[in-house]
C-alpha cells in the first residue's frame, strides 16, 4: 500500500467511525449509561456468574471466527482444515497434546491466590470484571496492535475513546464537539502498560517542557532561518510579557506550563516561520535530540545543578527509576517527608522549594500520590496547588502531577452520573453502603483538575485485566513534547493513531478494550465505579474496625494500625482515645450492616467516627508485637521476625504444587525504612508497637487492601469476623513459637 492509499484507507476508516457513532451510538462513553447491578459486575467470589462468563466467551470465539469466515467467504478462499485433515492421526494427537497441556496448565493455576475471595486481604489486586476480562478476551482474538491505527483500526478507536473517559472521571473538561481551528485546551489520555510507564512518560514530557524555550530562544539567536522569531513575546508566569530571546536561562526554564507548550505553533503562526524548519532547529536544540550533557554545557552554564523532581517519601519506586532512564539521575528526585499519617509535609515541601528558587535550581515536577500503595494515603494536593500559585508570583514555575495509579478511581466516588438512575426494585436492599470519603481526601481530589499530568491504573482500583495503566494530559497538545514519529509504521498524520505518543511501541488493543467495555457497563461515576468503590471503603472500615477488636487487653499479642484512631490524630486525651475504641468495639463491631445505618442515623458522632477512621481510601497497614511474663517485647529484630513469620503463615511462597491454597487468608508486607521515611516516623511508629528506638532500623509490617464490595453482606452477612480470626489465630500460633525458639518467659495473663 503506497502512502497515497494508506491516507485515503485510514481517512474512509475514520469516516466509517464516526458515522458508526452517529448510527449506532457504538464507542461512546460519553452517552454510556451503564448498569446497576455488581452481582452481574463480577464472576462471584464462588464462581456464582460461571454461566454468564462462559456464554460471553463462547460467543466472543464464535464472533471472530464468522470474522474470519466472513472475509474469506466474499472472495471465494477455501479452507485449509479440511474435514479430512481433522480425521487424521496427526491432527488428533496434537489437539489431545493441546488439552493435555491445559489440563496441567489449569492444574497449576489452581495454586495460585484467590484474588476473588473474600479471603484475600492483601495486595492491591482482586478480580476483574466481567466486562473487563470478556473485551479483553474478545479483542485478544484479533491480536490488534495499538501501536498505529493500521494495526488496530477499531481498538485504537476504543483507546481514543478510552482516553477521553479517563480524562472526564480525572476532573479535566473534555470539549464533545470538534474544537480544531481554535485555542480551546483539550485534555488526552492514552492507556500504557502499566503506572511505572505512565509515570516516567509525565516526567519525560516534564523535562522537555522545561528545556524547549531554552531550546528555541538559542535556535532563533542563532540560527538565520529562525531570525523572523527575535521579536516574538511570552508572557511571564508572574505577569508581564518579554521578548522570549531577552530572557534569561532562569526566565526561560520558568515560563507558564501552557505557554511553552504553545510556543511552536505561535512562532509558526506569527512568525511565518513553516513548521519543518522549526522542527528542523529542534533537531539540532532541543533536549530530545543533544541530550542533558550537551545542553546544560552548552547553553546552560549559568545554571550549574541540574534540576529535580519532588514526590513524598512514599512514593513508588518508578519514580528514581524514570529519573536514572532520562539522565537526570535518581538522587535528582529529591524525597519530601510525610507525616504521622503518611501525607506529604507541606512544610518540608515549602522549604524544599524555597531552597531551589534562593539557589536557581529549576524544579521540573512536583509529584502528589493520590493513594500510596502500602499506606493508602493522599497527598494535600490542594495546598500544593495553592503553593504553586505562589511561587508562580515569584517567577517559579513547575509541572505537577498526580501519580493516581492506585488512586484515580476513586475520583468516580465524587462524579454524578449524566443519566437518572433506575430505582431500586422493591424489596431489594442493598447490604452494603456506599461510603463516601472523608473531608480532607474530598478536598483533594476536587483540585485534580490542577494537575497538569495523571497517572491511573485500570488494572487497579478500575478492576481490569493486566496490564492496563493510563496517562492523561491536562492539556492534551503536551503529548506532542514526546511525540517520536516511525515512517514505516505512521503513514502521516491521517490516523487517529495514539502509538507515536509515550515510551512504548508495540501494545495490546486488547487493553483498550478490556476498558472500554467495561466503562459501558460500570460508569466511572456514582452509579458505577463510585458505587463499587465506595462499597470497598465502607468495608475497609469495617475491616480496620474489626482489627482493633481480635486482641483484647489481656491477649499475649497486639495489633497497632499504622492509621491511627480519628482522636489521636486530633491529639485527644488518653481517656477520649479509650471511649473511641470502646464505640468501635462495642457498637460498630457487633452490628450487621443495615443496624449499623440505623446506629448511625440516630448516633452522628459515631458516623463521623467511622468516616474518619481507617485509611484515606482501602488499604490497612498494621504491624504485631507479642509480650512475654516481662511484659511487651521492645526488640525491634524480634518484632520483625515475628510480622515476617506471620506474613510467611498468610501468603503462598515462591512455588507451588498445583493444590487449591489451605491458607485461611491472605496478607501482603513491607517496611518502614529509616532511609525512605526517617527515624522519627519509623520511632513514633515503634513506640506505639511498645518498641525501644530503632536505631536505623526499619520496621515490618503487614498491608491488607479491601477491593471486596461484599465481604460484610454476604449469604451468611458479615463475614470479615471469620476472616479476622484465621489473623488472631496465627498471631497467636506466632507468638509461641517466637517465644519458644527464643527462650522467653510466655505471657501468662494480667
Amino acid at each position: 500500500m503506497t502512502t497515497h492509499d494508506s491516507k485515503a484507507h485510514f481517512a474512509k476508516v475514520l469516516s466509517a467511525f464516526h458515522q458508526s457513532e452517529q448510527d449506532n451510538g457504538r464507542f461512546d462513553l460519553f452517552n454510556a449509561k451503564g448498569s446497576p447491578s455488581l452481582a452481574g459486575w463480577f464472576i462471584g467470589p464462588m464462581g456464582e456468574n460461571k454461566d454468564v462468563m462462559q456464554k460471553m466467551v463462547a460467543r466472543a470465539v464464535e464472533a471472530n471466527a464468522n470474522a474470519r469466515s466472513e472475509y474469506g467467504m466474499q472472495f471465494h478462499d477455501p479452507v485449509y482444515v479440511t474435514d479430512a485433515i481433522k480425521g487424521t492421526k496427526e491432527y488428533t494427537s496434537t489437539i489431545d497434546t493441546l488439552e493435555a497441556n491445559l489440563e496441567q496448565m489449569l492444574g497449576a493455576l489452581h495454586g495460585s491466590i484467590p484474588l476473588s475471595s473474600y479471603r484475600n486481604q492483601s495486595h492491591m489486586y482482586w478480580d476483574c470484571t466481567m466486562p473487563g476480562f470478556v473485551g479483553y478476551f474478545a479483542a485478544m482474538l484479533y491480536n490488534q496492535n495499538n501501536v498505529a491505527a493500521e494495526a488496530s483500526p477499531v481498538t485504537t478507536m476504543l483507546e481514543i475513546e478510552v482516553g477521553k473517559d479517563l480524562c472526564r472521571m480525572l476532573g479535566y473538561a473534555v470539549p464533545e464537539t470538534d474544537t480544531t481551528g481554535t485555542d480551546a485546551i483539550v485534555p488526552w489520555g492514552h492507556i500504557t502498560c502499566d503506572g511505572s510507564v505512565a509515570n516516567a512518560e509525565s516526567m519525560w514530557a516534564a523535562r522537555n517542557l522545561s528545556y524547549l524555550p531554552v531550546s528555541l530562544a538559542n535556535a532563533i539567536r542563532l540560527e538565520p532561518a529562525m531570525a523572523a522569531a527575535k521579536d516574538f513575546v511570552v508572557n511571564l508566569v508572574q505577569g508581564g510579557s518579554a521578548k522570549l530571546v531577552d530572557l534569561d536561562n532562569w526566565g526561560l526554564m520558568n515560563l507558564g506550563i501552557d505557554e511553552v507548550i504553545g510556543l511552536t505553533p505561535k512562532i509558526e503562526k506569527t512568525c511565518g516561520i513553516s513548521a519543518d524548519t522549526i522542527k528542523a532547529m529542534l533537531d539540532k536544540y532541543s533536549v530530545q535530540n543533544i541530550g542533558l550533557a550537551d545542553m546544560h554545557r552548552t547553553y546552560l552554564q549559568d545554571l550549574s545543578q541540574l534540576p529535580v523532581i519532588m514526590a513524598p517519601s512514599t512514593r513508588h519506586y518508578s519514580w528514581p527509576k524514570g529519573a536514572a532512564l532520562l539522565g537526570l539521575g535518581a538522587n535528582h528526585v529529591i524525597s519530601t517527608h510525610v507525616d504521622l499519617d503518611g501525607r506529604m509535609s507541606m512544610d518540608h515541601l515549602r522549604d524544599q522549594i524555597e531552597t531551589c528558587y534562593q539557589n536557581r535550581q529549576p524544579v521540573l515536577q512536583v509529584v502528589a500520590v493520590m493513594g500510596t500503595t502500602e499506606e493508602s494515603s493522599v497527598d494535600p494536593l490542594a495546598d500544593i496547588v495553592a503553593l504553586r500559585e505562589e511561587y508562580r508570583a515569584k517567577g517559579m514555575e513547575f509541572s505537577l502531577h498526580v501519580d493516581g495509579a492506585w488512586g484515580g478511581y476513586f475520583a468516580s466516588i465524587l462524579r454524578e452520573p449524566r443519566f437518572p438512575q433506575p430505582e431500586i426494585e422493591a424489596g431489594a436492599v442493598e447490604h452494603t453502603p456506599a461510603m463516601v470519603m472523608s473531608e480532607y481526601v474530598t478536598r483533594q481530589y476536587q483540585a485534580l483538575s490542577h494537575a497538569d499530568t495523571q497517572t491511573v491504573d485500570p488494572h487497579k482500583a478500575g478492576f481490569i485485566p493486566y496490564p492496563a495503566g493510563a496517562m492523561c494530559y491536562r492539556n492534551g497538545a503536551m503529548r506532542d513534547l514526546i511525540a517520536f514519529t516511525a515512517p514505516v509504521v505512521f503513514h502521516g498524520g491521517v490516523d487517529p493513531t495514539v502509538g507515536v505518543y509515550g515510551i512504548e511501541g508495540s501494545k495490546p488493543g486488547a487493553a483498550a478494550a478490556g476498558v472500554y467495555l467495561s466503562h459501558a457497563v460500570i460508569r466511572p461515576d456514582k452509579s458505577g465505579y463510585g458505587k463499587l468503590l465506595g462499597k470497598c471503603i465502607f468495608n475497609s472500615k469495617r475491616f480496620y474496625a474489626q482489627l482493633m477488636d481480635i486482641a483484647g487487653d489481656n491477649e499475649c499479642f497486639k495489633v497497632v494500625p499504622f492509621q491511627r484512631l480519628p482522636a489521636e490524630k486530633q491529639g485527644k486525651s488518653n481517656a477520649e482515645i479509650a471511649a473511641q475504641l470502646a464505640l468501635i468495639r462495642n457498637e460498630i463491631v457487633p452490628r450487621e450492616n443495615d443496624a449499623l445505618l440505623e446506629y448511625f442515623m440516630s448516633n452522628p458522632d459515631a458516623q463521623e467516627v467511622f468516616r474518619e477512621m481507617g485509611s484515606d481510601q482501602n488499604i490497612v497497614t498494621y504491624s504485631l508485637n507479642f509480650r512475654t511474663k516481662a511484659g511487651w517485647n521492645t526488640d525491634v529484630a524480634l518484632a520483625n521476625d515475628f510480622n515476617t513469620a506471620m506474613f510467611q503463615a498468610l501468603s503462598i511462597g515462591e512455588f507451588t504444587t498445583g493444590d487449591v491454597p489451605k491458607q485461611p487468608m491472605f496478607v501482603t508486607s513491607s517496611s518502614f525504612e529509616v532511609g525512605d521515611y526517617g527515624q522519627r516516623f519509623v520511632d513514633a511508629f515503634g513506640a506505639r508497637l511498645s518498641l525501644a528506638p530503632t536505631n536505623g532500623a526499619g520496621i515490618n509490617f503487614l498491608v491488607s487492601t479491601t477491593q471486596d464490595p461484599w465481604v460484610t453482606a454476604t449469604e451468611k452477612l458479615n463475614w470479615l469476623p471469620i476472616v479476622l480470626e484465621s489473623l488472631k489465630k496465627t498471631a497467636l500460633e506466632q507468638t509461641k513459637l517466637i517465644v519458644e525458639k527464643n527462650k522467653l518467659q510466655p505471657w501468662a495473663g494480667g
